[in-house]
């Protein structure tokens, strides 16, 4: 701890990563599912509320419910994907915090407040969750390729009804085909984007 990681490491989560559109026909096995998970929730949350919930859509017969409720742009790639993650938030999320967060009463801070600031709070976390997911699963070799471009109401219908959960994202898993890549979009340098005060 404390130390800077090797630039390999940094090179397969940030300098070398890509966001990938194509990819191999090679499987993810569950368990790198479980350590992408269990490597994602120890990512810091406000209050330590966690309400990020993952969907690992894998079968055909998923597939075939999720594509349909795909933008045009994103049915292919995600049907050769070896799976995709519907990222989600769950807007009970306080309903835990007595045993997330249980040297305070954190619950009473959310329970019966404002829709909006729970939806606000939850979603906030949930995306930082998001951000842990695809970093942990870059970690443990895969590759991701997040995207919006969904119905959200039928995604929501379809794999989280009856629940307080809706989702945020959704991202490809699987073993990107470098040879589809292209070159990497522009970013912004440091002065532009920061100030130092």
């Amino acid at each position: 701890m404390g130390r800077p990681i090797a630039a390999e490491c940094l090179d397969q989560i940030f300098l070398k990563a890509r966001t990938h559109t194509k990819w191999q026909d090679r499987p993810v096995a569950d368990d790198i599912l479980r350590r992408i998970v269990d490597l994602t929730v120890l990512g810091p949350t406000s209050a330590n509320q966690s309400p990020a919930r993952f969907v690992f859509v894998k079968s055909p017969e998923a597939k075939l419910r999720l594509v349909p409720l795909l933008s045009e742009g994103n049915r292919a790639k995600t049907l050769a994907a070896p799976l995709c993650a519907i990222i989600g938030y769950d807007l009970k999320f306080y309903e835990h915090l007595p045993r997330l967060f249980p040297h305070e009463n954190a619950k009473a801070w959310f329970e019966g407040n404002d829709a909006a600031m729970l939806e606000a709070t939850a979603l906030r976390n949930g995306t930082l969750q998001g951000a842990y997911f695809i970093i942990a699963a870059r970690a443990l070799g895969l590759d991701t390729g997040p995207m919006s471009g969904f119905d959200q109401t039928a995604v929501d219908r379809e794999f989280f009804g009856g629940t307080a959960i809706k989702s945020n994202f959704l991202c490809n898993l699987g073993y990107g085909d470098p040879a589809a890549l292209r070159s990497r979009l522009p970013r912004f340098a440091f002065d532009e984007i920061s100030a130092t005060l």
